[in-house]
């Protein structure tokens, strides 16, 4: 799980602080705060670890096929007015369960341009409780090493230079030699611990009618949810234990939601083709038939119930199309996934419902805020800002930022004061 996050000089973050990341976790605020930066940069990380070339330092996107996100180049990212040293900088905490131990680890990486305008890695940290590593780009491309507190660094050189913003060169990890294997570890476990995160954007593609089962396993539903039958059609046939499962937990969910009463996979004659009905009210409808909102959120609950336990789910705006109240069961659903199912979700949303949901929770005792993190974005002129919400136990926000999803209250007074204005105004003609 991650467990904090800080940007410095990315796109509108001066310096966002350490965040500290829930197992739950709301993203709130207006359009172009800085919200989806937040997420971005862990997309960022994630891509460039995935890199089939292990010499690229950031992948700033491009390839729309395979990259997650495209930022576009150094100057686009850096934040605007950045005075010298040009530079901008990732770091986050994270834990991850090692057999019966749990991995504590911590990245920062910050980097800057070359003569070229390549993205390089001025400086790179990896660290545990007990021991810290860093690479230092030094002139002319060469890289120092550095072991803990060392008055000198282990070596120097062009070839000591960070692979994939993660990991250091096969060159350093030699030159460390007991060290270099605890390095090597820590690596790893960051690999692995971005491997994990799973995103699903705010723009999701409307299902096909129908489609192949191509007999394989379920993967990531996409970044637009475009695989998500998929996803669904591998649980539901693949034999093995389990076999089922996630179709089972999605209908439930759209059931709590009052969207369907279930959902059914039905093959198509003795085709390999399957489609995907939705049961309600006693009628049977094949999902393109359905009200938009339902394939919507099918995505949704489909990552949800079916990553891998330690997964981290990032997700844009998942109450699109949804009323109000399954935008609420939304908020019951996240917090019980991440408990049962130890799954993190980093969630961005605009939904009233859903927060007020979280806060109802909090009141029931159903979740605590340890379990639930609220962040306000904002911005002061160019700049965003970062506000984390004070709840007590009993879901009340004490730090209510002015403004914050409009005003209710002011709405019904203004109502009232209309009413009342007319109703003069009919009582003098």
């Amino acid at each position: 799980m991650i467990k904090h996050l800080q940007l410095k000089n990315l796109k509108a973050w001066r310096d966002s602080g350490s965040v500290r990341l829930a197992p739950v976790t709301m993203l709130l605020g207006s359009n172009s705060s800085g919200k989806s930066t937040l997420l971005q940069s862990l997309l960022l990380l994630k891509q460039t670890a995935a890199a089939p070339d292990r010499t690229v330092h950031l992948n700033l996107g491009g390839d729309e096929a395979n990259d997650l996100v495209s930022l576009g180049g150094f100057d686009a990212v850096l934040a605007h007015g950045t005075a010298a040293p040009r530079q901008f900088e990732i770091a986050l905490e994270f834990e991850r369960p090692e057999g019966e131990r749990v991995r504590h680890g911590r990245f920062a990486c910050s980097y800057g341009q070359t003569a070229s305008g390549a993205v390089v890695v001025q400086a790179l940290s990896l660290s545990t409780v007990a021991r810290q590593f860093r690479a230092v780009r030094r002139e002319r491309g060469a890289y120092a090493v550095w072991v803990d507190d060392e008055p000198r660094p282990r070596g120097k050189g062009p070839q000591l230079a960070p692979e994939r913003s993660i990991a250091f060169s096969a060159e350093a990890i030699a030159l460390l030699g007991p060290d270099g294997a605890h390095l090597q570890d820590l690596s790893l476990a960051l690999r692995r611990e971005l491997e994990a995160i799973v995103y699903l954007g705010p723009l999701r593609q409307r299902p096909a009618r129908d489609q192949v089962w191509r007999k394989g396993a379920s993967g990531s539903v996409g970044a637009e949810g475009q695989q998500a039958i998929d996803a669904l059609l591998a649980d539901a046939l693949q034999p093995g234990a389990g076999q089922g499962a996630v179709l089972r937990s999605v209908s439930a969910g759209l059931q709590r939601m009052g969207l369907a009463d279930r959902i059914e996979v039905r093959q198509l004659g003795r085709s390999s083709r399957y489609e995907l009905l939705v049961h309600k009210d006693g009628v049977a409808a094949n999902l393109r038939d359905v009200g938009v909102g339902v394939a919507q959120v099918l995505p949704v609950l489909t990552v949800a119930y079916g990553v891998p336990p330690g997964s981290t789910v990032l997700l844009e705006e998942p109450e699109i199309h949804l009323h109000p109240l399954a935008q609420a069961v939304l908020a019951e659903l996240f917090a019980e996934v991440s408990q049962q199912r130890q799954v993190q979700l980093l969630v961005e949303t605009h939904s009233e419902h859903l927060f007020r949901r979280m806060q109802t929770l909090l009141a029931r005792r159903q979740t605590t805020t340890a379990q639930c993190q609220m962040l306000f974005v904002e911005r002061q002129g160019a700049n965003a800002r970062l506000v984390p919400l004070e709840l007590d136990e009993f879901g009340a926000v004490r730090n209510w930022p002015p403004r914050f999803f409009g005003d209710a209250m002011g709405e019904a007074r203004e109502q009232a004061r209309a009413r009342a204005q007319r109703m003069r105004e009919a009582a003098g003609g």
